[in-house]
């Protein structure tokens, strides 16, 4: 397994991505491997930001281009296994009919859709995301441990139950602050956090190893949406957790 950021919550805390080589030398400093996607306005921008990967020794796993079916066409062309899933409707049945579009494109350039598991999508809960597996069984899932189980859900047992459905992990962790707030409301309900300080009890170190247990050998990303302090040194601490988790 290699273990990278998805560096979504980087970007809250900068403003922006400002210097991607920085960022890139900073996280391999403190023992990531990269981070999860690739973002690119041309194709030459891709290319470069590629080869500037590789010069520095770390990867990426996907990438974003100007839309979609760019995204698909530069994410086969660099040699990468998916594309997040990016259906836009909110109706369930809307999402899996977009997604399963999605997914037979992907297939024509052989990769994979992913779906990312949200609080606020149509795939929050345990028994929505089972049922969009039913649904979309072309598509992978970037399973998120800390969406998941802040909306109930039991990531161990997904991890276990759909080992070959299992596209990239994102390991994060969540504390709930105001348990009278519902999930419709979920940004108020909580935060996420850096992995171990979280108070729902959920055992990312259970994650990792029931996914050693199935045989996964994909992606790890660090996901931190929310830092209260300096990103790197909540990803540091994330880090520690995962090698004292034997990663």
């Amino acid at each position: 397994m290699r273990v990278g950021v998805a560096d979504y919550g980087m970007n809250v805390w900068d403003g922006g991505c400002y210097d991607t080589e920085e960022r890139l030398i900073c996280l391999k400093e403190i023992g990531y491997d990269g981070i999860e996607r690739l973002e690119a306005v041309s194709a030459d921008q891709a290319i470069y930001k590629a080869a500037r990967f590789r010069r520095l020794g770390l990867d990426f796993a996907t990438c974003r281009g100007p839309n979609p079916e760019v995204t698909l066409q530069w994410t086969a062309a660099l040699g990468k296994a998916y594309v997040w899933v990016s259906a836009a409707a909110r109706e369930f049945s809307d999402f899996c009919r977009q997604a399963n579009i999605q997914a037979a494109a992907c297939r024509r350039w052989g990769i994979r859709a992913g779906l990312h598991n949200h609080l606020g999508t149509p795939v929050e809960t345990q028994e929505q995301l089972e049922a969009f597996l039913e649904a979309c069984p072309e598509c992978g899932l970037i399973l998120d441990t800390a969406h998941l189980a802040a909306a109930g859900g039991d990531p161990e047992e997904i991890v276990r139950r759909y080992a070959e459905r299992l596209t990239a992990i994102h390991l994060k962790d969540w504390i709930t602050l105001r348990e009278e707030v519902g999930l419709e409301s979920w940004t108020q309900r909580g935060r996420f956090c850096e992995l171990g300080a979280g108070n729902i009890a959920l055992d990312n170190a259970a994650v990792l190893r029931a996914l050693r247990q199935v045989g996964y050998d994909g992606w790890i990303f660090v996901e931190q949406d929310t830092h209260l302090q300096d990103p790197l040194t909540d990803l540091a601490v994330s880090r520690e957790y995962i090698r004292q988790a034997g990663v």
